[in-house]
């Protein structure tokens, strides 16, 4: 993470507990906002963070080499790269929830006369169309909750069912989306050994789908079967109809598929907003779901927009990440992260790419919950060790981000009593008009997908279903003795099935044609 080619390790006053001053302010803090408080601020965390770092700095052996650190993890490669990526990915985000595509899909469920458990079933694919457009499981809960909650209750839907599918439906879009800041971070974390640069997201997206999708259908399938079980059903539709709505936003699908496919093919996201924005705007306009002044426009003395407004929406989650990249460049310069790595490696049981994978899995399940179930933090932190684990035993950046993102957006992002999701799903049923109010304990009983995608790819890992290894140039292998070792950035050992630690053997690449 440094830019210095030797920078001076940091130390502190009270030993090696001092590098983590600022993460426990930070801790506290979001368990005290988001489980006590019940306040979802991001602006707050960051000054939090802040905090930290201002209560931390005193206690470092040279308080200029503290701020160094600091500097430096903002600084990283990593961080400016997510930076720009978030502020692409709001401008996108707004474009899409400023033209109506969740009002498109909820004319879609009326105007064919689904209920009760039906309605659930397509109330969570509709979700996950809307989460994968969006790329903010928190912006489509604040979106979709108003629309779809009251509206499926009106028409039989189990309330529980209903809330836990909208919110699996945002978890699933943040999941897989390309333009999620949980997708991006994921990626951006896990480094190449073989080549430079992080795992592409188009890469990553394209084989994580193999346990999304899988996870997503298995849901679908228990929304239906259960929701039909239990919902009341019914054919009135009371003071809700179609006609209350507008089919014009589904138009907007044709940005969202300009977005998808431009990502497949090209695999280079700054292009895939390009494309989707262009054709956002043209259909935008040509349908009547985007003025002109929805672009850029001026009321009063304020500049309007979605550019605007998109770039606006994102700072506070950038000021966030930006607040964890220097929490991380104080580890990092501590040594924290390398003892961290150093301790799990040498304890002789990450042998083999199978304990890899469960020491990733068991890591991000601790540090979400530590981080109230916080995805995007969470990987920041615990993604820079997630890299070190894999990259010992070969495993390619996107297997590496794959299975610390889905831990992170299956159980991880609804631990009970802490899970901030589950908070804010429980509060967004609050004054939803005759839909009753719901506890954060039972929209956990039915938020099927994360509880899924967490029994998906904890098969995958016992398994071995989807891994790959890093081969040379950061080919995708399937076969493990292709795989390279490394322990240090560079070719070490070529792992051939043997339960061997990293950087015990002699430095050789092994490649095969």
């Amino acid at each position: 993470m440094s830019d210095d080619q030797n920078p001076q390790p940091l130390t502190f006053r009270i030993g090696l507990f001092g590098a983590f001053i600022a993460p426990i302010v930070f801790a506290v803090a979001t368990i005290a906002f988001f489980v006590v408080f019940r306040a979802f601020d991001m602006n707050a965390l960051t000054a939090a963070a802040l905090v930290g770092l201002l209560v931390a700095a005193p206690f470092a052996r040279g308080y200029e080499a503290f701020w160094e650190a600091v500097f430096r993890g903002i600084a990283s490669k990593t961080a400016v790269t997510l930076i720009m990526l978030l502020l692409a990915v709001g401008v996108i985000s707004q474009l899409i929830k400023s033209t109506g595509l969740s009002e498109g899909f909820i004319w879609l469920s009326l105007a064919t006369g689904v209920n009760g458990g039906v309605f659930i079933a397509i109330a969570f694919v509709a979700v996950c169309a809307i989460a994968m457009s969006t790329g903010s499981s928190l912006g489509t809960l604040f979106t979709v909750f108003p629309i779809f909650y009251p509206a499926g209750v009106v028409v039989g839907a189990d309330p529980v069912l209903l809330a836990g599918a909208l919110l699996s439906g945002a978890l699933f879009g943040d999941n897989v989306a390309p333009i999620s800041d949980s997708t991006i971070i994921s990626s951006a974390t896990q480094r190449y050994r073989t080549k430079d640069g992080t795992a592409e997201v188009p890469g990553v997206v394209g084989s994580r789908l193999r346990y999304s999708l899988t996870a997503a259908a298995i849901a679908c399938g228990l929304f239906l079967g259960v929701g039909v079980a239990v919902s009341s059903g019914g054919d009135a539709v009371a003071n809700v109809s179609a006609g209350d709505f507008s089919a014009r936003g589904l138009w907007m699908l044709l940005a969202v598929a300009a977005l998808i496919g431009t990502a497949v093919v090209t695999r280079n996201i700054f292009k895939a907003v390009t494309a989707g924005i262009v054709v956002g705007i043209a259909v935008g306009l040509l349908s009547g779901v985007l003025a002109p002044a929805g672009i850029v426009g001026v009321e009063g003395d304020a500049i309007t927009g979605f550019f605007v407004e998109g770039v606006a929406g994102i700072i506070p989650i950038i000021g966030l990440n930006v607040a964890v990249f220097a929490m991380l460049g104080v580890l990092e310069s501590a040594g924290v992260l390398d003892r961290l790595v150093h301790r799990v490696v040498s304890s002789g049981w990450v042998t083999t790419p199978r304990r890899a994978e469960i020491a990733i899995g068991g890591g991000i399940l601790a540090t979400t919950t530590l981080f109230a179930s916080v995805n995007g933090p969470s990987m920041l932190v615990f993604g820079p060790i997630a890299d070190r684990l894999g990259a010992r035993v070969g495993l390619h950046p996107y297997r590496r981000a794959n299975v610390m993102d889905c831990f992170a957006l299956g159980l991880g992002s609804v631990v009970p009593v802490v899970s901030s999701f589950l908070f804010i799903a429980s509060l967004l049923t609050v004054d939803q008009g005759d839909a009753p109010a719901l506890g954060p304990m039972s929209i956990f009983t039915g938020a099927f997908y994360p509880l899924v995608l967490t029994c998906v790819i904890a098969v995958a890992v016992i398994t071995g279903w989807g891994r790959r290894y890093e081969g040379v140039d950061g080919a995708v292998e399937k076969d493990a003795a292709r795989a390279v070792i490394t322990a240090s950035g560079t070719a070490e050992a070529a792992y051939g099935g043997a339960a061997e630690t990293a950087g015990s053997a002699p430095a050789r690449r092994q490649a095969r044609d």
